[in-house]
């Protein structure tokens, strides 16, 4: 099936595209976290969304995930790791799973971390965003993982399933479930992905270099660049026009992903406007034959 629109992204931005999108009968998947966002779920107060008193972020992300369940709007709890253009809509590669979309809506957030060194040079050269994707090719080798968010835990355990040795990195301040014994767990920070014409190892912070043959990096969304190639940035965010559309026909860029300010409800405007932006081009492509 080609959907009418993919929307990565549940903040403020990709429900408010997606409602939009629903209100005029669209077929479109929605990926996302399931608990929406914790952006604003961790805000202590938010007072200047319009039409809501001072509110708890905890308590508005509530009532965000309440209007979808009564529009009827699913999330799809899946990390889009790769977006191909085909000239005639979009690929979107989620797990082992491939979907097409005749338009895309990139809600992705601001993203909050930086790269490793070499982390780019080396993405499908021994740099992965999926394990259940590529760590089959692992078998009996010694991969390192760096899990951004206790959620990819789980990530770690299939590896080890696989690989003979996993060196294991984390990105979160809670402390590390049990793991399997070929499981070691890291003190020091990843500093540097190092490698010829593939991944050979990775430096850490302290200036030690451990050997591997792959790097696993397991964060909530995958930098822009990275995601769709060709997409133009303005420096670390997605360029766009006031129509919210960036260089690439059919994709649309709202929210903190396409810079400041960081404000709600500057997301949920642009996320409206790129659900028209994409109704209107749909009706287009309608007339094109496509």
């Amino acid at each position: 099936m080609k959907y009418d629109c993919i929307i990565i992204g549940s903040g403020p931005a990709g429900l408010s595209a997606a409602l939009n999108l629903k209100l005029h009968n669209k077929e479109f998947l929605w990926f996302g976290q399931s608990d929406m966002s914790r952006k604003v779920r961790i805000s202590e107060k938010i007072a200047n969304y319009p039409g809501v008193p001072m509110i708890s972020g905890e308590e508005l992300n509530g009532i965000f995930m309440k209007q979808a369940q009564e529009m009827k709007i699913e999330i799809t709890d899946q990390v889009v790791t790769q977006i191909s253009y085909t000239g005639k809509g979009f690929m979107a590669l989620a797990g082992n799973d491939i979907f097409e979309s005749k338009t895309m809506i990139l809600a992705t957030g601001a993203v909050s971390a930086k790269g490793f060194p070499g982390e780019d040079d080396f993405l499908g050269k021994g740099v992965s965003y999926c394990a259940t994707c590529d760590g089959f090719l692992y078998r009996g080798k010694t991969v390192a993982a760096f899990i951004g968010d206790q959620s990819y835990e789980h990530e770690v355990n299939y590896l080890a399933g696989l690989a003979s040795k996993v060196y294991y990195f984390k990105g979160f301040k809670d402390g590390a479930a049990e793991m399997p014994v070929n499981v070691e767990l890291q003190d020091k920070p990843i500093k540097e992905i190092r490698g010829g014409m593939r991944v050979e190892g990775i430096t850490r912070t302290d200036g030690t270099e451990i050997p591997v043959d792959g790097v696993f990096i397991l964060r909530n969304s995958v930098a822009p660049a990275n995601l769709l190639r060709g997409l133009e940035l303005d420096g670390p965010h997605i360029k766009v026009d006031r129509q919210c559309r960036t260089n690439i026909r059919g994709c649309f860029a709202c929210g903190d992903c396409t810079g400041r300010p960081y404000q709600i409800t500057k997301a949920v405007g642009e996320g409206n406007v790129a659900a028209h932006e994409v109704l209107d081009l749909l009706s287009e492509m309608e007339k094109e034959g496509k």
